[in-house]
């Protein structure tokens, strides 16, 4: 019994620790002239689509909920959004060439499409972010729509 008592005891003594190494929150600039949303002009509802279900991981305007201040939760979150940056970051639309561009939304259609973004664990804490499946569809459609045209 002692022994469990001291595990108890040295694990909170760890985590009380960990909170005094919060991890850096801070998001970049977003130029407007290079945000996905305001060089393309989008329509509002895909504006809000995308706000609600892309831009926390995808942007530089990411909304860090409360639980993203609580270590070791917050070294999860924070590697989400760094990841989620590289891939596509809205915020820096206008900074990539044609070929990424065409590539980035032809990997937003198959991800959407194929219910892998967003993640299932942000929906589960993001209601808003649970896309219905027209939402979706009009996503899509948008993405395809530019693909057709080259206008991205």
């Amino acid at each position: 019994m002692k022994t469990a008592k001291k595990i108890i005891f040295w694990t909170l003594v760890a985590f009380a620790l960990i909170q005094f190494f919060p991890i850096d929150r801070t998001n970049k600039p977003v130029d407007s002239a290079a945000n996905f949303v305001e060089a393309r002009k989008t329509p509002e509802k895909i504006r809000t689509l995308l706000k609600n279900a892309c831009y926390d991981c995808h942007s530089n305007e990411t909304v860090y909920p409360k639980y993203a201040f609580i270590a070791p939760v917050s070294w999860s979150v924070k590697s989400h959004v760094n990841e989620g940056r590289e891939h596509l970051n809205f915020s820096t639309w206008e900074t990539y060439n044609k070929d990424l561009k065409e590539n980035m939304i032809t990997k937003s259609i198959q991800t959407i499409q194929s219910k892998a973004m967003p993640m299932p664990g942000y929906i589960v804490y993001h209601k808003e972010a649970n896309l219905s499946e027209a939402e979706r569809a009009l996503l899509v459609q948008y993405f395809e729509e530019m693909l057709k045209t080259k206008t991205y």
